[in-house]
């Protein structure tokens, strides 16, 4: 009777038609299945589990000890209470395999579950851009490792394998669609890969990275040879040469920057070779800058067309009246170029678009190159002012001279400046001359500093030279408190 409480069921207490202690033995097994059913991957409570195994060692004392009171009915109830009582403990013991068995199916479908959420994470983030989806990323590798690492022997580790490679497609994708530029954060993000997670699982995988990622470091570092957003050092050529410095991609980007320079020195005689200049500059700084020596040395073919690009730049700022930045370039080009045989006609050129920043008549045209032949008159320029005078003109011949200051002379009114600005008797003031063919000429004239530079401004003028005449020029400061105004310089032709 004892053997038969062991079942769970109190079956030796339904053969003596004790029911309420049966009852009990039913509602304690009824308690135990609510709990364990279905099978959960945690199994049940070991609390509950040891409860349980106490009630059924109790139940059986319990009937062992009524038993011995009591006496079955029947002569047979005895032999088959005794065979049943032996059978029946087979019931909780197939109940513990079956459990298990259930148990472990409750596991399997648990990894599973987290092996799709880790493909429903790889997914989402395949429809980002990877900035926004790294983190996406390292949390679908993290399920993939433990269920890879953790759970090998599962049936949802046995797909890790086959998931890592959808994984690697995923994040290499702007690879495969060309977008080089894009592609180079997610493949070195693959490159880290294999040391957070078992390189077993990745077989193959391990070294998929580097070619891709060499190609795109050199596709997106070519495509931004000279572009002025990208500056002149080349990130991703520089990383391509010392990452993969053996690699076909390495060997490719000396061509490249050699044929790029080749294309723009090409385009310094073209329409605009003030932009064609600036790549020139920047692709040469760009050779500098890169880690290969046969690369680097590459910088030297540049510097030739860079020359002919800062004059042509000149020519064509002063065609388009840009004077300002045409006075600034080719005075560039000839304090740098000094053994140019072009630098006398850059410095006349500069000298004609400062004083056509004054006086744009003066920048009608581009200076003559050539000297004229002929006579040439006389113009002595004279200086009636506290400071010096820097003087540039531009004609048929340009040029510039200076007239230190006079420390004598003092400023004039508006009046009587015209009337007496270098006619004082016996006074000797400090003068220039200058030979000059006739023709039409425009003059400016600098003060050069002093007590009263900060007041004194620039005056732009006229004059035509004629055969057979002497001219004269007085330079001189006038004044105007009534009218408000600062000093002015004026020149007068006699």
């Amino acid at each position: 009777m004892g053997l038969l409480n062991l079942s769970g069921f109190g079956l030796g207490y339904a053969l003596v038609r004790c029911w309420f202690r049966t009852v009990l033995c039913w509602a304690a097994t009824g308690a135990l299945l609510l709990v364990a059913l279905p099978a959960d991957p945690d199994g049940v409570a070991g609390g509950l589990v040891i409860a349980y195994l106490v009630v059924l060692v109790l139940a059986a004392v319990d009937g062992a000890r009524i038993a011995r009171r009591r006496a079955v009915g029947g002569s047979w109830r005895p032999m088959v209470a005794a065979v049943v009582g032996l059978m029946l403990p087979a019931v909780p013991a197939g109940g513990v395999v079956f459990y298990g068995s259930a148990q472990d199916e409750a596991v399997e479908q648990m990894l599973l579950d987290r092996l799709d959420k880790g493909d429903r994470t790889v997914e989402a983030a395949s429809a980002k851009a990877f900035g926004a989806a790294r983190g996406d990323y390292r949390s679908a590798l993290a399920v993939y490792r433990e269920l890879g690492e953790k759970h090998a022997g599962s049936r949802a580790g046995k797909l890790v394998p086959k998931r890592l490679d959808a994984y690697y497609r995923s994040v290499s994708a702007p690879y495969r669609q060309k977008k080089h530029c894009e592609a180079i954060e997610p493949l070195t993000y693959l490159r880290t890969v294999p040391k957070e997670i078992d390189p077993k699982l990745l077989g193959d995988l391990v070294g998929y990275p580097d070619v891709p990622l060499a190609t795109s470091l050199y596709e997106c570092g070519v495509s931004k040879l000279g572009d002025p957003a990208a500056g002149t050092e080349s990130r991703e050529l520089d990383e391509l040469l010392r990452t993969f410095p053996g690699s076909a991609q390495a060997g490719k980007v000396g061509p490249a920057v050699s044929r790029k320079i080749s294309e723009q020195s090409g385009a310094v005689r073209g329409s605009n070779p003030c932009v064609v200049t600036e790549t020139l500059r920047r692709l040469r700084a760009t050779a500098l800058s890169l880690p290969d020596k046969s690369v680097s040395a590459l910088a030297r073919n540049a510097d030739g067309s860079i020359e002919n690009g800062i004059y042509a730049c000149g020519l064509a700022q002063f065609k388009d009246k840009r004077f300002g930045e045409a006075r600034q370039t080719l005075t560039e080009f000839a304090a740098t170029y000094k053994k140019d045989k072009r630098r006398a006609r850059a410095r006349d050129i500069a000298v004609a678009a400062e004083i056509a920043g004054t006086r744009p008549a003066a920048g009608k045209h581009l200076p003559p190159s050539g000297r004229p032949g002929g006579a040439r008159m006389q113009l002595v320029i004279s200086n009636d002012a506290p400071d010096g005078v820097e003087i540039l003109y531009t004609g048929p011949v340009t040029g510039k001279v200076s007239i230190g200051g006079c420390g004598s002379c003092r400023s004039y009114s508006w009046v009587s400046g015209s009337l007496s600005a270098c006619k004082a008797k016996g006074k000797s003031y400090p003068h220039a001359t200058l030979w000059l063919p006739a023709g039409e000429y425009h003059f400016l004239y600098k003060h050069r500093g002093g007590s009263s530079s900060a007041s004194v401004t620039s005056y732009a003028d006229g004059s035509k030279i004629q055969p057979g005449y002497r001219y004269t020029g007085c330079t001189y400061v006038t004044s105007s408190t009534s009218l408000g105004t600062g000093p002015t310089d004026s020149v007068s032709h006699t």
